[in-house]
Formats: structure tokens, sequence, C-alpha cells
């Protein structure tokens, strides 16, 4: 019973030592996150829109953002509604990975 939490302590403390060792890595390629804040304009990603919505018949020709729009309120912290146009046909809750500054 002994040995088995020996082998039992040694085991987490390597699993310790390995997880700091993995965050260490993992953090060394991460950016920090862009603070909105209400009333701030951004951009929306025009990436997964149909040809539909964006009137183009190539991809390869369509913008890369569209038109500026408010955040009418931030619900979590990487998600914000949109004050949009009608005539969008999108969602109003959007990603933040969706949008950029202007």
């Amino acid at each position: 019973m002994k040995e088995m939490k020996e082998m039992y302590e040694k085991a987490k403390i390597a699993l310790r030592k390995l997880q700091k060792e993995m965050k260490k890595y993992t953090n060394r390629n991460r950016k920090k996150a862009v603070e909105y804040k209400m009333r701030d304009r951004v951009l929306i990603s025009t990436k997964d829109f149909m040809p539909q919505i964006i009137n183009r018949m190539t991809k390869k020709l369509t913008e890369k953002y569209i038109r500026s729009y408010k955040i009418k309120k931030i619900i979590l912290e990487n998600v914000v509604e949109l004050k949009l146009l009608v005539l969008l046909r999108i969602h109003l809750v959007v990603n933040m990975s969706r949008i950029t500054k202007y």
C-alpha cells in the first residue's frame, strides 16, 4: 500500500510538471484579446457569408469586411450583439472572431 502511495505521488508530481511545461509552450503564441466596449464601431467579416448575401458572383472579388456597425451589447467575453440593418439577414449575435475594430 505504501508503494502505491509513493507511485501515485510521483505520478502526480510528474503530471504537474508537464502541465506547467505545456502551458508555457501553449501561451507563447497566444495574443491578447481586443477589448470591445458598447457603442464601439466594428467591421463584420464576410468569410462565412453566402454569396447571395454579399451579391457577388465570385468569392475572389468580395470584400473581406463589410460596413461598420455599433456594438449594442456585450453578452459574453467573446460574444457581442450588434446593431445591424434588417436587410443584412444575419443573426445579431456574433462571435469576436468574426469582427474587427473600425
